[in-house]
């Protein structure tokens, strides 16, 4: 496979996007496989380092990745260039090209890994997710028992069971919004984590599917935007700083005066 059918495979995968360079480098590099220069829009692949176009290609999409994720930002990109959106695009990349059938999912297609994966999704994080479930069902109770007795649940959590009072809040709503358990401890508290209902379904389904953390967390991010209390907290936060700058401004500026007159 050469650098004009990859750069064509690439563009099949998003075409919307500002004109870039792919590059074989000719040569192996022990460090990287491939790295994506910004300013001058060029994916550079170390094409000596890969056995298989399938290889070659997962890195390809990886610096294709960036090149969208920075070409599309509409606000600069910081130092750190593996965000959550990043993944995302990567993410959503690679499944365009596993169904085109460009590229093949290497963790299904070995055996060996294949196995694992099963033997870890069933017997580690569904029974996971079971126990989270059962934990947030004893903490209702716990809660309930509490509140009818006068006592303090933070406490009881916290002192007596040593537990995080957070996270035992997290396993309460994740219990009694009955997430399905094979999602894991994890999935199901980010689920939990959204409040609107409409869009927990979303990124539930979103998990179900196949869909990678990434992925759903990009749901979750919207759906927070998206909400008015959220967005006029922010707005709010943002008056109270330029307030509070323009107050030590004006308190520079009173000093600076009260110097000049007492010169005077």
């Amino acid at each position: 496979m050469n650098q004009e059918q990859v750069k064509e495979i690439l563009l099949k995968l998003n075409e919307d996007v500002e004109e870039f360079l792919l590059i074989f480098s000719g040569k192996s590099s022990k460090k990287v496989n491939g790295l994506y220069v910004p300013d001058n829009r060029e994916i550079i692949i170390h094409n000596k380092n890969f056995e298989s176009d399938n290889l070659l290609l997962y890195t390809a999409i990886h610096e294709f990745a960036h090149h969208v994720h920075i070409t599309g930002s509409p606000v600069p990109i910081g130092l750190r260039a593996h965000t959550i959106e990043f993944r995302r695009i990567f993410h959503d990349l690679l499944n365009k090209a596993e169904t085109l059938g460009f590229v093949r999912n290497v963790f299904e297609i070995d055996q060996d890994l294949a196995v694992l994966t099963e033997a870890i999704k069933k017997k580690m994080i569904g029974p996971q997710g079971e126990l989270a479930k059962q934990l947030g069902m004893a903490f209702v109770q716990a809660q309930e028992l509490c509140m009818k007795k006068g006592y303090r649940f933070e406490d009881y959590i916290e002192r007596i069971l040593q537990f995080d009072t957070t996270t035992a809040r997290t396993l309460i709503k994740a219990s009694s919004y009955g997430l399905p358990t094979e999602l894991g401890y994890e999935n199901m508290k980010l689920v939990a984590s959204v409040g609107d209902p409409d869009n927990r379904e979303q990124v539930q389904r979103s998990l179900l599917d196949g869909s990678s953390r990434d992925t759903a967390k990009s749901v979750v991010k919207k759906a927070t935007e998206d909400d008015p209390v959220v967005k006029l907290m922010k707005e709010k936060k943002r008056v109270e700083k330029t307030i509070n700058s323009l107050q030590a401004k004006l308190e520079q500026i009173n000093q600076n005066l009260d110097q000049l007159e007492h010169q005077d």
